[in-house]
């Protein structure tokens, strides 16, 4: 059976992989109408990206959404909002500080505002500048998490917080140093990350499960939407107060 579905999942990642490789070949071929260099290294480049594709899939189905729906049902069970709001937080905090993709696009950004004079180019300004950064936004996805599971808890509007809260973004984003509002943007999708979101997805779809009177439909998604909005926020707050 495990055998079969692995089988199933293989083939399910290369044909989510054939729209790529149809637009690579289109305009490399028909449009800019060179040969694809080193065929060899492509194919077995793809074969490498279909295997990782469909390994990465079953542990998430084996462990992150079995996981995530365990601990939801556990604190709800257990009926601590104190408890529950500090897993929010700390899960959020910890999924993001570690995430790899931040840590580069952090390093990155630290090199280009070390060139931009914004901060000296000493070994210690950049350490604390790319820390502070980083923490900045791990900070703000613990509370995007957790307001994420208040309002599941409470039945609060998700389209009312996402308004209001795009709202701020935009009047932030007028009085926000030009040199950090780019990042502050980038910042808010970086977080959408692998490791993060079947955590949080299913943390609000077990909760909502879990809670009487609350829709897994309706109730059970929009931490992840949390997740990327309060970077920007919180990002900008930091490059105004730098």
């Amino acid at each position: 059976m495990l055998k079969n579905h692995f089988i199933k999942q293989l083939f399910n990642s290369f044909l989510d992989l054939v729209p790529i490789l149809a637009v690579v070949f289109v305009f490399q071929v028909l449009i800019i109408k060179q040969p694809i260099p080193d065929v060899i290294s492509l194919i077995i480049g793809t074969v490498f990206v279909v295997f990782g594709l469909a390994l990465f899939v079953q542990g998430l189905e084996q462990s992150f959404f079995p996981l995530g729906e365990s601990l939801a049902y556990a604190f709800a069970r257990k009926g601590s909002a104190f408890w529950l709001l500090s897993f929010a937080f700390c899960l959020g905090f910890g999924t993001t500080v570690a995430d790899p993709a931040l840590i580069a696009i952090i390093n990155e950004t630290t090199d280009i505002v070390s060139q931009a004079n914004i901060i000296t180019h000493s070994s210690d300004a950049k350490m604390h500048y790319s820390l502070g950064l980083r923490f900045t936004v791990a900070l703000s996805v613990g509370v995007a998490i957790l307001i994420g599971v208040l309002r599941i808890i409470h039945g609060w509007s998700l389209s009312y917080l996402l308004i209001g809260g795009y709202g701020v973004v935009l009047v932030m984003t007028l009085f926000a140093p030009a040199e950090i509002i780019g990042i502050a943007y980038d910042l808010g999708g970086v977080t959408a990350s692998t490791i993060t979101v079947p955590l949080v997805a299913t943390l609000g779809l077990g909760l909502a499960t879990t809670i009487k009177g609350r829709n897994p439909m309706i109730d059970g998604f929009g931490l992840i939407a949390f997740g990327s909005l309060t970077p920007m926020i919180f990002v900008m707050a930091y490059g105004a107060i730098l």
